[in-house]
């Protein structure tokens, strides 16, 4: 008996990838040039580059992933396609589980071996005595040894509403999926829409946590080690629930405005929501480790 061997779809000469890569080289040249012209207190043509660089890729990908879904909705993916998608996307989470494992380890890094050190501990007591003799290990270390001082976020109050917000997010997206899978649209709708909804409220109330911690508790991202770690952390995460929510804005408009999807094929549908749950898992070590410990 044959073997029966699925088709496996080739497209044509894409645009896309060279408009992306300039749009990559343009954000990192004109960010570089940005950071250097603001911290030199001079004018320059950074700002300009990196605009340029975010409308490009921007462009570029409205335009590839519009091809995707055209191509996908049009019948030309087989089984094995999905599942290089599927790869494709598990890797994508993987490399962001290795971005932010970076970030936790320099916290970790901090806090359990550099701050014992400059406290004098192991065989570092002449260590401590040239480098910083008046230093205590504690966290959060709120003076640094140049004289800023500064104040601990709380993990009560807005930390603790956002992770309740974001645990909620989980939920009705969970919700919408099951929707999906049986065929209920408008619990589909307005579950994807709320999931939406707390994401915005997420971001809105982390904007307004940075605003409060800036002019009130005076941590800002040059207070040392623990405003370092607090604002890369907790900003790269806000970085990333923008872009979840960018990803379930998109699904949600498919849906609403095209009826796409179907119980059985619905893998981009699935893929915002493991990105999702994936923003929501690492909120939680994030905010045991960097608000509560």
């Amino acid at each position: 008996m044959a073997k029966t061997y699925q088709h496996y779809y080739v497209p044509e000469q894409s645009p896309w990838p060279i408009v992306g890569a300039v749009a990559l080289f343009l954000l990192a040249f004109g960010a570089g040039h940005f950071v250097n012209e603001v911290t030199r207190n001079k004018e320059g043509h950074g700002e300009y580059m990196l605009l340029a660089g975010v409308a490009l890729l921007l462009f570029m990908l409205v335009g590839w992933f519009r091809n995707v879904i055209d191509e996908s909705m049009g019948g030309l993916y087989s089984e094995q396609m999905d599942r290089s998608f599927r790869q494709g996307m598990s890797w994508f989470i993987f490399s962001e589980v290795m971005f932010f494992f970076a970030f936790f380890g320099a916290l970790f890094y901090a806090r359990m071996i550099a701050m014992p050190w400059l406290d004098g501990e192991s065989n570092n007591a002449m260590t401590a005595e040239i480098l910083w003799p008046d230093f205590s290990a504690h966290w959060p270390m709120t003076k640094t040894p140049g004289g800023i001082e500064t104040n601990a976020m709380p993990w009560q109050g807005l930390p603790l509403y956002n992770t309740l917000i974001l645990l909620t997010s989980s939920v009705t997206l969970q919700f919408a999926h099951v929707a999906l899978e049986q065929g209920k649209r408008l619990q589909l709708r307005l579950m994807l829409l709320l999931t939406i909804l707390l994401g915005a409220s997420f971001l809105a109330l982390q904007a307004y946590e940075y605003m409060h911690a800036y002019q009130e508790l005076n941590l800002r991202l040059d207070s040392g080690i623990y405003g370092n770690t607090f604002f890369l952390l907790t900003g790269f995460h806000g970085l990333h629930v923008t872009l979840g929510a960018i990803f379930l804005t998109v699904i949600w408009l498919r849906i609403m405005l095209k009826n796409h999807f179907t119980a059985h094929n619905h893998f981009a549908f699935q893929a915002a929501a493991w990105y999702w749950h994936f923003v929501d898992v690492v909120w939680l070590c994030l905010f045991v480790f960097v608000y509560v410990l």
